[in-house]
């Protein structure tokens, strides 16, 4: 999950960042500044989902945790494909750093699908159970009758 956190981070770093600079030569001559998502829209976007998919890795467990894992997986594909299309034209580093943070994500993908099933889940409080609602609900009853719900 570390590298998807990772990755999708400096993808959207870098696609936020200028990849060409050029001047126009109008009536007045003025500098020109595209930024990757200039020039591949939705490249900050697939990066935000990335991010995204690193939480969702959190919450799931077993095959739906692999579900993401291949979603995400497909995320960091397209993130590095958008952004190596560019990269060779560019002049600067930022859509290299963008491939990157798409390789980052594509190895956690990769990572959630193989093996993801295997690793802990949140644990149970985070849970719901009829049990603990009802203990809770016992609680604020409890509250509001002027009783002091700790004190037994």
């Amino acid at each position: 999950m570390l590298c998807v956190v990772v990755g999708a981070g400096l993808a959207f770093v870098g696609a936020g960042r200028t990849w060409e600079t050029g001047y126009t030569h109008g009536a007045t001559p003025s500098g020109l500044e595209q930024t990757g998502g200039d020039l591949v829209p939705g490249l900050s976007a697939l990066a935000l989902v990335g991010l995204a998919g690193a939480g969702a890795l959190l919450a799931t467990r077993g095959w739906a945790r692999r579900a993401v894992g291949v979603l995400v997986l497909l995320v960091g594909l397209a993130l590095a494909g958008l952004a190596l299309d560019r990269a060779f034209d560019a002049s600067t580093a930022w859509p290299a750093l963008t491939v990157t943070g798409g390789l980052l994500v594509i190895i956690g993908g990769l990572a959630a699908t193989l093996a993801g099933h295997r690793w802990p889940g949140m644990g149970a409080r985070y849970e719901r159970s009829p049990k603990s609602v009802g203990g809770t609900t016992d609680t604020w009853n409890a509250l509001d009758r002027g009783e002091d719900p700790t004190v037994r």
